[in-house]
């Protein structure tokens, strides 16, 4: 398909059926008799609003807070297209909030804010934190989402202190969780230690950052990062550094990504085209590991990075190995915090998806499951992608987003955390059987 092809399919698909968009309200109760519109307005309406002023807690029985979402953006980072305003971000967070239902049967809203920029046209904090924080009585769970760095992390981390329900920006911890899942099987299938490894990571905005602190957590040690951005390494002395990437600063002479990529074990990059070549793969360690996400066009493509001896090799794209989709994260992820009514999204919690995710690429295809797989990549199926048996291997090192168990499992485990962690406040006593309503849920939900 050509460029063109690509645009005109696109657009016409979010014109498709005289309906603009791609997300609409579908009521949950009748409202078809007199009856039933006295019940669903007034004077019934009346009855649960007493209720909930009487006991507030009873907002979760009688409203639809406990499954919704709000997916919030400004507009200024949006995928790789940059700050394009609240409009023209609106279509991907109509996206995401279809993600959410398709996969998990979570009711998400978008929302994208105007008139929260500075003078210069950029994030400006405290009006996006105020607008934000005004949102928590409707809904369950907020996710953040296309807000530029270096506000994207102010913005979370006041957000996080002042509202008592979860806060999740995607485009710093979803990359983080996905990715980590995949580094904690590669290491896996070539014999190493993620203590042990050096990192580079290209690109040091929201998603770079954000991972590195991630794997940080998971164990990596801080001394062996390099990160760069646009003018080359983030060495101490660089007078030009927020405190986000002072926080990487490192001694080094190493100035240029090329210098940098010498020896290192794991190359991450969340930053711009074909900046990386294959000589400076040569120079890595034995078995580099490469997950290049830029996207549409990765810093290297996965055949230059093999030809040159890259082991194990990921890409933001569906039409490669190994993709780093963000779509295996979050929607297990807040259906397991909205499932135990979580105050937050903690390390714990995210961590426990990486784990989750991890531990399902290892387990064996059932011949059901394979079905579904093939329908969703055929190309895959083809290659016998699928028919590897237990146990990972080099071009599955994490699972696909259509594998219908991704969601329940993650669930569970981030529930498991949010109880064991404190964060919950409801108990699930059976996680078995909590998987597998999770699974049937999502089942009748799309049928």
């Amino acid at each position: 398909m050509t460029k063109e092809e690509l645009r005109q399919k696109a657009l016409d698909f979010h014109k498709m059926n005289g309906k603009p968009g791609k997300v609409s309200v579908i009521p949950t109760k009748p409202c078809n008799t007199g009856d039933e519109l006295s019940l669903a307005y007034t004077p019934g309406v009346a009855q649960p609003c007493l209720e909930i002023k009487d006991k507030p807690e009873t907002v979760w029985e009688y409203t639809s807070r406990g499954n919704m979402v709000a997916v919030v953006s400004d507009g200024t980072a949006v995928l790789g297209l940059g700050n394009i305003g609240p409009e023209a971000g609106l279509p991907v967070m109509e996206g995401k909030a279809v993600l959410f239902k398709h996969f998990a049967d979570i009711d998400a809203v978008p929302i994208c804010l105007g008139k929260v920029f500075n003078e210069k046209g950029r994030t400006d904090a405290a009006k996006v934190i105020a607008a934000t924080e005004c949102l928590e009585p409707t809904f369950g769970g907020i996710n953040l989402e296309d807000i530029a760095a270096p506000a994207c992390f102010e913005v979370e981390t006041t957000l996080k202190k002042r509202m008592g329900i979860p806060v999740f920006h995607d485009d710093q911890h979803g990359t983080a969780i996905i990715s980590m899942a995949a580094i904690m099987n590669a290491l896996k299938l070539l014999g190493k230690k993620i203590e042990d490894c050096r990192f580079v990571v290209n690109g040091a905005g929201a998603a770079g950052i954000s991972c590195s602190r991630f794997y940080i957590t998971a164990g990596a040690r801080r001394e062996n990062f390099i990160m760069c951005d646009s003018k080359g390494v983030i060495y101490k002395g660089r007078t030009d550094l927020n405190p986000q990437k002072e926080e990487f600063a490192v001694d080094t002479p190493c100035r240029t990504l090329a210098e940098a990529m010498v020896g290192a074990d794991i190359f991450l990059g969340f930053s711009a085209p074909n900046c990386v070549t294959g000589d400076m793969v040569k120079t890595m360690a034995k078995d580099p590991i490469i997950f290049a996400m830029a996207n549409p066009v990765p810093e290297i493509f996965p055949d230059v990075a093999i030809a040159a001896g890259a082991a194990i090799v990921g890409t933001g794209r569906s039409d490669y190995a190994n993709q780093i989709n963000n779509v295996l994260g979050f929607p297990g992820i807040f259906r397991g915090a909205l499932d135990t009514r979580s105050k937050d999204i903690n390390e714990e919690m995210k961590l426990a998806a990486s784990l989750a995710l991890a531990e399902l690429a290892e387990w064996d295809i059932p011949a059901d499951i394979k079905k579904e797989l093939a329908a969703a990549y055929p190309e895959d199926a083809a290659k016998g992608m699928f028919d590897f048996g237990v146990g990972i291997n080099r071009e599955m090192v994490i699972p696909k987003p259509f594998d219908p168990r991704v969601v329940p499992h993650v669930a569970r485990r981030v529930a498991e955390a949010a109880i064991k962690s404190g964060v919950a406040q409801l108990e699930i006593k059976d996680f078995d059987a909590y998987e597998a309503s999770v699974a049937a849920r999502i089942k009748k939900a799309n049928a």
